[in-house]
């Protein structure tokens, strides 16, 4: 628990792993336990048929809302979950304390399959800036972490993005058509040429986390929840990355983005996404 003089960093340095430790418990006591088991009544719609929500999202939420908020007094949560009942509630991302952002099962449509796709995001912001991430592919038991100026790591293995190889089409997973206007699907057409490899994304978490393995080259994305993003951006970046909107500007957590927007193994591959976005809108 941090004191009164106490430092986020400072907090970060001793209670990093008891934010991972909680993240282990909310999947273990709410998550899994449903995965392949959801009756009927335990999944809802949301915004539509492609949005869905579950016991499993809301349980976990609560349960990391409390246990984060306990070992952080004075911090906030954005949760996907918490913001979809009281909307002003992502206001908190623009204040002044710290802020846990969370999407308690990233990839609720292949959760819901049965499919081992999803994963539970955290991060940790400060004024606008993210400071930690978690990725916790519960499913793989695979937990990614990354601090600010630390690094990013993969069960403890240090993560390299590096370059894509040369003279190989770039693999860009982009949104679902079904969460794009029609100005965004005629921006991701400029990703149609020759030398890119498109395809829809499945998790975002899990997508980031293919960047910084260096086994997927960038995403393109038309939306700007903070709950999907901001522990793959912290990700990406600590492993060597870079993000860009469509006015070529790092994407911004609180809002206001020039979408759609990138994230990429490297500065390079960033600006050439952007450019084929910007090339298509």
């Amino acid at each position: 628990m941090i004191d009164s003089t106490e430092t986020i960093e400072e907090f970060l340095a001793r209670h990093a792993s008891d934010v991972e430790e909680e993240i282990r418990r909310a999947a273990a006591t709410e998550i899994m336990p449903r995965w392949r088991r959801l009756a009927a009544h335990e999944v809802d719609q949301k915004a539509g048929p492609h949005d869905l929500v579950t016991d499993a999202d809301r349980k976990a939420e609560l349960y990391l809302t409390e246990a984060l908020v306990a070992l952080l007094p004075g911090s906030v949560v954005v949760g996907e979950e918490a913001v979809h009942a009281n909307p002003a509630s992502y206001e908190a991302l623009r204040g002044d304390a710290p802020v846990w952002i969370v999407d308690p099962v990233d990839g609720t449509r292949q959760f819901v399959r049965g499919e081992p796709g999803f994963c539970t995001l955290v991060a940790l912001a400060h004024g606008g800036t993210l400071l930690a991430s978690w990725t916790y592919a519960a499913a793989t038991d695979r937990l990614a972490t990354a601090q600010r100026g630390k690094g990013a790591h993969l069960d403890g293995e240090r993560l390299f993005a590096g370059v894509p190889e040369p003279g190989r089409d770039l693999r860009v997973a982009t949104s679902h058509p079904d969460y794009t206007t029609d100005e965004q699907k005629h921006a991701l057409l400029g990703l149609r040429t020759d030398g890119v490899a498109p395809r829809s994304c499945g998790s975002a978490g899990l997508e980031y986390l293919a960047i910084a393995q260096g086994e997927s080259d960038a995403t393109a994305f038309s939306w700007e929840a903070a709950w999907d993003h901001a522990a793959g951006l912290l990700l990406v970046e600590e492993a060597g990355g870079a993000h860009l909107t469509l006015e070529g500007e790092p994407f911004r957590i609180t809002g206001g983005n020039a979408l759609p927007f990138t994230a990429a193994r490297d500065a390079a591959t960033a600006r050439r996404v952007v450019a084929l976005l910007a090339g298509g809108a």
